[in-house]
């Protein structure tokens, strides 16, 4: 997936790397929904964010991931392994598992059904800049860097 106006490749917020490769495995660091460092969207998934727009940000921060590590030394992915969602939710939200569907969709849409990841989605009750969700993915690279 190369870079497109629409999805530059992500950068660092901080002092990190937004993708590190060690023997052909590639992790990427927690992607937001951030287009040109700007997170798309704010808030808590069942207070004032829906499923559905959790969903669409899931799927952006899951394309944010592909994109940081097939821009790093060892990229492009060559099958994703791993993938844990991050959702910033009320005590009393249980359709996390919602949610990461929009994170594997867009996955699916990118590299088919067959190389989806294993998965978690886990609640917490806050995510860097009020974001609703964070994904991280781990994944097979071409590179050995």
């Amino acid at each position: 997936m190369p870079e497109s106006p629409k999805f530059p490749t992500p950068k660092p917020q901080g002092r990190y790397v937004a993708a590190t490769v060690h023997e052909g495995i590639a992790y990427s660091a927690g992607m937001t929904p951030r287009i040109d460092g700007e997170l798309t969207i704010t808030g808590t998934v069942g207070l004032d964010v829906t499923v559905e727009q959790a969903q669409s940000a899931a799927a952006l921060a899951a394309r944010n991931a592909v994109l940081a590590i097939n821009a790093s030394p060892g990229g492009p992915i060559i099958r994703c392994l791993k993938m844990t969602v991050f959702v910033a939710s009320t005590t009393d939200f249980t359709q996390h598992t919602d949610v990461a569907d929009g994170a594997s969709a867009a996955l699916a849409d990118l590299f088919g059904d067959e190389y989806l990841p294993a998965r978690s989605a886990v609640g917490v009750t806050s995510l860097p800049s009020g974001s609703p969700v964070e994904i991280e993915l781990t994944a097979a690279v071409a590179g050995l860097s």
